[in-house]
């Protein structure tokens, strides 16, 4: 690139080719190992952190463009005087221009005579700018017309500056080409003074910036996306938090239900959350005494995360505890539990355990809906309920769900959990594990023992998704 230089400034001397040919082969490299991870990313704009991660990409690819174009026109030195073009014959368009997207014409040079108000442009700047070569340089009090009216004066500003107070001239405006497009300028510049300390020219090299800047803006863009993804997630995670801690059973530790009577059984529960910190699920246990004495003990689960699904969540328990305060038998409450999930406005699937115990007569009748049985454990073993017949909650329109009874004795424990508890394993080597618990259950002195023994054994860093255990054992 041309650049005149002022007679008290010495001329600076070109780098060795040698350098500069290893520093091309550097960049290059750098470029395609860049491009390489670059493809690996996804481009479906599903996640905003790889959009983001992406974008970055693009960035520094662009970036690495711009290098490897500056370094090869520093090893190849000025490029010569642009040839005056012979005009066309009469009727001809004259011949476009190179395509201004090309890596080497995106750095021009211009020099402006202050003594002779004439203007001199490399053949990139005009490429640049969208202009004819053919048609003579713009002065500097024509530049401006190719500006964007906002620009204008900051243009000015830098002009004025440098021709009136010697400064360095480094900013950017945005011009507006003969096709309409809109391009975006970095330029840099110097006076260059005479004998006599005045200002006799001003030359400027001039970038088109427009992709890097682009990049820029997509990486900004992306970045504060993915914060307000995050902000959101954090806030939807905090209220569907505060929502499951309200709705779920007050109670902490051990509870024995019914207070009074024959027949109690000892209660604990606890939820296991996931082991990453996303949304919440819609998980839930509850033990309840009745107003007859009897005690509902259920466990469920609705599909899906955040604050609606822990809405749907506290309607669906609510839902339980009326029905079942009104004498619902459980498999009854499950098919108008159903009934409820099928007229919701979001479709939604859902699956539930639901158990009656008598403490009287040590019967519980249950019912279940898509959902693991409760197991039962007794004299040291343990073994899985009987399943009565029952689809997923939303499944099935007019679904209608089985009962089974069980009598329960002194010392026995019933296990009740969500699927959650199985993440990461297979149904039935999860099923093994817990059936493998029997003698840790029978050496527990309470239920809040066994609860924590669960805990141990499933509540480790790899955990895919919430569940919820209950455990509930006779007493007497």
């Amino acid at each position: 690139m041309p650049s005149p230089v002022s007679a008290d400034r010495p001329a600076a001397q070109p780098p060795g080719r040698g350098s500069v040919e290893a520093l091309i082969t550097q960049a290059r490299r750098l470029k395609g190992d860049v491009n390489a991870v670059r493809r690996d990313t996804r481009s479906d704009g599903a996640d905003p952190e790889e959009r983001w991660q992406r974008a970055l990409y693009d960035l520094a690819l662009h970036q690495l463009d711009d290098l490897d174009a500056h370094l090869a026109q520093l090893r190849d030195g000025p490029p010569p005087a642009p040839a005056e073009p012979a005009a066309p014959p009469a009727g001809r368009p004259a011949p476009a221009a190179a395509p201004s997207g090309s890596l080497l014409c995106r750095v021009g040079s211009a020099e402006w005579n202050l003594l002779t108000d004439e203007a001199t442009w490399s053949g990139e700047l005009y490429q640049i700018l969208g202009l004819d070569p053919a048609r003579p340089a713009l002065t500097l009090d024509e530049l401006p017309s190719l500006v964007l009216d906002e620009d204008r004066p900051k243009l000015t500003a830098m002009v004025t500056d440098c021709l009136v107070d010697a400064k360095p001239i480094d900013g950017e405006f945005r011009v507006v080409r003969p096709d309409g497009s809109v391009r975006t300028v970095h330029m840099m510049g110097e006076p260059v003074l005479g004998a006599d300390g005045g200002t006799t020219s001003m030359w400027a090299v001039l970038r088109d910036v427009s992709e890097l800047r682009r990049s820029q803006r997509t990486v900004h863009e992306t970045r504060d996306s993915l914060h307000r993804h995050r902000r959101q997630e954090q806030t939807e995670h905090r209220i569907a938090a505060e929502l499951q801690e309200a709705v779920l059973p007050p109670w902490r530790g051990s509870l024995r239900l019914p207070r009074q009577g024959p027949g109690t059984l000892d209660l604990a529960a606890h939820r296991l959350p996931a082991a990453t910190a996303t949304l919440l699920g819609g998980d839930w246990y509850d033990a309840l005494e009745l107003t007859d004495g009897r005690t509902l003990l259920s466990v469920g689960d609705l599909t899906g995360q955040g604050v609606a699904v822990a809405s749907g969540m506290a309607t669906l328990l609510g839902a339980v505890r009326g029905m079942a305060m009104a004498g619902t038998e459980p498999g009854q409450l499950l098919t108008l539990l159903n009934q409820l999930l099928d007229t919701t406005v979001q479709p939604a699937l859902g699956s539930a355990v639901c158990c009656r115990y008598q403490p009287e007569t040590r019967t519980l009748v249950w019912a279940q809906a898509g959902h693991p049985a409760p197991l039962l454990y007794r004299d040291g073993t343990g073994r899985v309920l009987n399943t009565p017949d029952g689809v997923l909650l939303g499944a099935s329109s007019g679904a209608v769900y089985g009962q089974s009874v069980v009598t329960l004795r002194p010392g026995d424990l019933l296990l009740l959990h969500t699927d959650g508890l199985m993440s990461g394993h297979s149904r039935t080597a999860a099923v093994d594990r817990l059936l493998g618990l029997a003698p840790r259950f029978g050496a527990a002195r309470a239920a809040q023992d066994c609860v924590r023994t669960v805990v141990e054994e499933f509540g480790g860093a790899g955990r895919e998704d919430d569940a919820c255990v209950l455990v509930a054992r006779v007493t007497t």
